[in-house]
Parts: C-alpha cells; structure tokens; sequence
C-alpha cells in the first residue's frame, strides 16, 4: 500500500512563511536595541518608512530599473555563452582543455580584480553587465559539460546500432540527460550574478544604479538608507530567481514534453 503525499495548503505555507518573516524581524529589532547606535544597525521601522519612501519616488524606479536591466542583459548573455561553451567543448577532447584553464582563471580570481580591471577596459556603466555576465559563463559551461560528457555512452551505443540519425541522438539522449544540469546551473548562477552585479556597482559607481545609492550610503554614513537599497537588493534578487525558476521550468516541462513525443 503506498504512501500519498498530502498537498501543502497555501494557507499553512503563507503562514510559515510570515512566521519566519516575523522571527527574523523580531531579531533584527532585538539587535538594533542591544547595538542602541542608529549609524551602525538601523531599525526595522525606520526601514519600512525609508523603503515606503523611496517607492514614492521617480528616481527610485529609474536606479532599480537600470540595475535589473543591467544584471539581466549580464545573467542572459552568461547563459548563452556557457551553453555555446559548453557544445563547441563537447565536440572535442582538444578544445575542452584549450578552453579549461579560462574557467579556472575565472573561477579561481577575487571578482574585484576584474571589476577593477573592467574599469580600465570599458565605461563603468558597462561593468556591472560584464562582472554578472563573467560570473554566469563558467557555471553554466561547467554544469552542461559535465552533463554532456556524463551521457550514457551504453543509450548512445544502442542509438547508432538502431540508425538514430544525429538530430534524433540530441533530442532522444541529450536533451534530457543534460536538461537537470542546466536547470541547475541557470537557478544557482542567479545568486552569483545578483552579488557580483551589485559589487561591481558598488566599486564603479554608474550615475542610476543601487550601488551607487549603496555606496553614497556609506559614505555619508547614511545607515537607513544603506539597509534600505540592501532589502531592496534582497527582494529585487528573490523576485528575479522565483521568475528564472518559473520560465527555466517551463522550458524544461516543454522540452521532456516534446521529446517524449
């Protein structure tokens, strides 16, 4: 007799949800009363009037429009050439070690070396997209390499004994062994692209931009404000990964869907 997993309720998961919120909330009101220094931790309530603020304002919308547009052009052109990587790689024993010790570089250089570098090659109104775009590439490239190169060589086999021409072998064998992969790779890369997007806004500073807001927080020692651009940061972030998740899963459902067909 088998087990059926009951359907969480909406209900029950928006309360875990605020319960969580709320915990969190309570801590950061604790701290603020233990630390009792405006400049170093903020208040939750002086936040949320900051934050309502801010969103009544037109200037708000225009730096958080140029940031999210500005890490999604990054995000996506990172996605494309890891996936363009990771096929011309996996043509060729030769080309993946010709190609290997870039993603070694990458992976293995402090992102403010090639922000500072950026700098010097580019506008700074540029870097932001190229930091999200170089830290997306190598992740992307790596997972769906892998997934190409862990393809069961035995459905392979069976594939070319039966005369599956090359199109048939890449919809029948490769697309669903690879797609977990990349799935993986799109969702965890949100992360990478989101910190390392407002990094290099931070130490660049482009005119509209959330790091540039962060940064003349700090300056001027403006606390609230500081707080205020990281939750929206935050928020932007989760907003964008729920997106990513929702349109890769769909992509993914349409791809086994098509293949099985």
């Amino acid at each position: 007799m088998g087990y059926k997993r009951k359907k969480k309720s909406p209900y029950k998961k928006a309360a875990r949800i605020l319960v969580s919120v709320s915990v969190w909330l309570c801590l950061w009101q604790i701290l603020y009363w233990w630390i009792g220094k405006d400049v170093l931790v903020a208040s939750p309530l002086a936040v949320g009037k900051r934050l309502v603020e801010l969103l009544c304002t037109a200037d708000f919308w225009v730096k958080t429009g140029a940031t999210l547009l500005g890490i999604t052009e990054g995000y996506l052109l990172g996605a494309a050439a890891g996936i363009l990587l990771a096929a011309v790689t996996s043509l060729s024993d030769w080309l993946y070690a010709i190609f290997r010790p870039m993603l070694t570089v990458i992976k293995s250089t402090p992102v403010v070396s090639f922000i500072i570098l950026a700098l010097v090659w580019m506008e700074k109104s540029h870097v932001p997209v190229f930091i999200s775009f170089l830290m997306v590439t190598p992740m992307v490239w790596a997972n769906l390499a892998g997934g190409i190169r862990e393809t069961d060589r035995n459905l392979l086999e069976m594939a070319h004994a039966y005369g599956f021409s090359k199109r048939q072998i890449v919809q029948k064998i490769y697309i669903p062994s690879v797609t977990p992969s990349l799935l993986t790779a799109l969702t965890t890369a949100i992360g990478f692209a989101w910190k390392a997007g407002i990094a290099a806004e931070v130490i660049s500073t482009p005119r509209n931009s959330i790091g540039a807001q962060l940064y003349n927080a700090k300056v001027y020692l403006e606390t609230v404000d500081l707080f205020a651009w990281t939750v929206v940061v935050v928020l932007l972030s989760m907003l964008f990964e729920k997106l990513i998740v929702y349109v890769v899963g769909k992509i993914g459902s349409a791809t086994r869907g098509g293949v099985s067909k």
